[in-house]
């Protein structure tokens, strides 16, 4: 059950339901996850500073069990959700921030009680 919590500068316009899906669907796709577990949210519009700058910018939370716990897999992600939102924002890499997040199943509650009873 990941999460994703996008923070920007960008105004709302520049997120409309299509991005939603395609942001769902790929990070989805990145963490093989299926996208009907999957948990988003965006926050449009805020005063933000990135590399001391507050050109366009975006910082994403990625936290997911079982697929965001090693280097080798958050390099291997981040790549992939790199690409997506640099070609869907016109936005360059140094504009971006991607903080990964291991959870364990009994962090995540779900129908009264937690992942790992379910």
């Amino acid at each position: 059950m990941p999460f994703i919590d996008l923070e920007s500068n960008l105004p709302a316009s520049k997120f409309p339901e299509e991005f939603l899906k395609k942001l769902c669907s790929t990070t989805a796709a990145v963490l093989g996850k299926p996208e009907d577990r999957m948990n988003l949210s965006v926050k449009p519009g805020l005063a933000m500073l990135v590399a001391g700058s507050s050109a366009p910018c975006i910082l994403l939370k990625v936290s997911a069990i079982g697929v965001t716990d090693t280097a080798e897999k958050n390099k291997e992600n981040s790549g992939q959700i790199f690409k997506f939102l640099t070609e869907e924002l016109g936005l360059s890499e140094d504009r971006i921030a991607i903080r990964f997040y291991p959870l364990e199943p009994w962090q995540v509650g779900k129908k009264g009680t937690v992942m790992t009873f379910l």
